[in-house]
């Protein structure tokens, strides 16, 4: 009886805890590897620099004077690939969009010779004396999004930021996989990345349109395509937070 007993006790203890224990699938590759383009080692870094309302104007023109010759200097492995200031969403408010070829190497070499040029410290000396504050993240871009390649204006552009939950961007991937050919009618789609370094789990879309009005009619012509609407419903549940940025570029973005 106690031996009876006690396999039926274990075997109560079991099927509780199955529960309150999730099952986890293991992964044998980072969401990374599985999510980003293969083909290409490019890594990217987005900023958003908060200015002093008083001060845009000539951050712009700050901007403007030394940021191509970054862009252009052919021992810098970067490329600009957009530079934008926020029409719509935080005001005052300067979006730069970097491309590092070949990855975190590049990255440090670019930031190491940086450091040795006297023009660019004094540009980040008074860049910062305009600034209320500034963060970035260093990203990698979808397999299944366009290359953010430059285009000419004009253009509005539309970016927008996903925060997931946590250990929701396969699922994420999986569905704007399919996602993403419902939005490619009127070439709106410019790019879409995913972090890696800084605030995680975020993933930034971003969409070139002629006018407000144009991105209205683009977004409302999708609903009517069958299928949207569930890929929709799917990945709504994935999102914690979620933010529109409309953006106009400067006169040295790429992307105009």
């Amino acid at each position: 009886r106690g031996l009876g007993s006690s396999a039926r006790s274990s075997r109560e203890d079991s099927w509780l805890k199955s529960l309150f224990v999730r099952k986890v699938d293991p992964r044998k590759d980072a969401h990374s590897n599985l999510l980003a383009k293969r083909e290409t080692s490019s890594l990217y870094k987005l900023q958003f620099h908060n200015v002093k309302p008083e001060c845009l104007e000539a951050y712009n023109k700050l901007c403007q004077e030394v940021l191509p010759k970054i862009h252009e200097e052919k021992h810098y492995p970067c490329a600009l690939v957009g530079t934008w200031n926020t029409w719509y969403g935080e005001q005052d408010q300067a979006v730069h969009l970097w491309r590092y070829e070949g990855g975190y190497p590049a990255l440090n070499e670019v930031m190491s010779k940086l450091r040795q040029n006297k023009e660019f410290t004094e540009f980040r000396k008074e860049r910062g004396n305009m600034l209320l504050s500034r963060k970035n993240q260093l990203l990698l871009e979808f397999s299944f999004w366009n290359e953010p390649v430059p285009r000419d204006g004009p253009n509005i552009y539309e970016l927008r930021s996903y925060q997931l939950r946590p250990g929701t961007m396969i699922e994420w991937g999986n569905y704007w996989a399919r996602a993403i050919r419902f939005r490619q009618d009127s070439n709106e789609a410019v790019g879409g990345f995913f972090s890696q370094i800084g605030q995680l789990y975020m993933v930034h879309h971003l969409w070139a349109y002629k006018d407000l009005q144009t991105r209205e009619d683009i977004r409302n012509a999708a609903w009517h395509k069958p299928g949207w609407d569930e890929l929709v419903y799917y990945t709504v549940p994935l999102i914690q937070e979620m933010e529109s940025r409309i953006m106009i570029p400067l006169k040295i973005s790429p992307l105009q």
